[in-house]
């Protein structure tokens, strides 16, 4: 693990796989660097693949007051420090990556993996669902925020997630749930067309072929608003692709 100082000050802690054209993943919710080690592990025979924590989990640090604009210096930091010339993002980490192509940011192409736009399909936002996360994190109730996403949010049964209450990694559900504000923050509802429009560099959207058809709507709403992308469905599981069928495609947008 090695770590970067961000603009604001907030240290920032990445690893390192591989060699080759270094390329930087980035988390969506609820996940860290260290969610992302299979995914490295096939893609490090092709890049120099780089995971990091984003501000409040992991190992990297946070600061009292958040800014959507924080996360794209972060990201910036670790491009910067790595010489990363390659950018890819799942879920909610894609608009941390694309807020960071439309600001500048010299990567020379990008991938997207499903960011949860809501599209017409889409299950309706959940009510109040940014106000709720913050007050769960203000009345320090972790665990509130991060049952309101899986079960309102996400989708899950309210009696799967009352049961991994009591399984040994729901603390660190718990330790990672705050940033859920972020993520929701970040990930402001419909496609920013606007933003997206900015956006230069080539870019693949991916979708598994088995995630709910408004995800797939939605991957495919981004690439359309993008103005050099690729629309590319792929065998997977819900809101996820394997690293070995994932890896051929990045490999041919990347390097072909």
């Amino acid at each position: 693990m090695d770590k970067v100082i961000s603009s604001d000050g907030t240290e920032i802690a990445y690893d390192t796989f591989g060699s080759g054209p270094a390329l930087v993943l980035v988390a969506g919710a609820m996940t860290d660097r260290l969610s992302y080690g299979p995914r490295a592990a096939v893609l490090g025979e092709y890049f120099t693949v780089v995971t990091y924590d984003r501000r409040g989990r992991g190992d990297s640090g946070d600061q009292p007051e958040y800014a959507v604009e924080c996360e794209v210096e972060d990201l910036e930091a670790v491009r910067a420090v790595t010489g990363a010339t390659y950018g890819s993002a799942d879920s909610s980490g894609v608009m941390v990556l694309l807020r960071a192509a439309a600001a500048g940011s010299a990567f020379d192409k990008l991938s997207i993996m499903e960011p949860p736009f809501r599209v017409e399909g889409a299950p309706p936002a959940p009510h109040r669902y940014l106000e709720r996360l913050q007050e769960f994190v203000a009345e320090g109730n972790p665990g509130g925020a991060a049952e309101l996403f899986m079960v309102e949010a996400v989708g899950q049964p309210q009696e799967q997630v009352d049961a991994m209450r009591s399984a040994p990694f729901w603390a660190g559900l718990e330790a990672i749930a705050p940033t859920l504000v972020y993520d929701a923050l970040q990930l402001d509802g419909e496609v920013p067309k606007d933003l997206l429009a900015t956006v230069a560099q080539p870019t693949l959207a991916l979708h598994s072929t088995s995630s709910p058809e408004w995800l797939q709507r939605a991957t495919a709403a981004a690439a359309a608003a993008l103005p050099n992308s690729t629309l590319l469905g792929l065998e997977g599981s819900f809101h996820d692709i394997a690293p070995e069928v994932l890896a051929p495609a990045l490999v041919n947008h990347f390097l072909g």
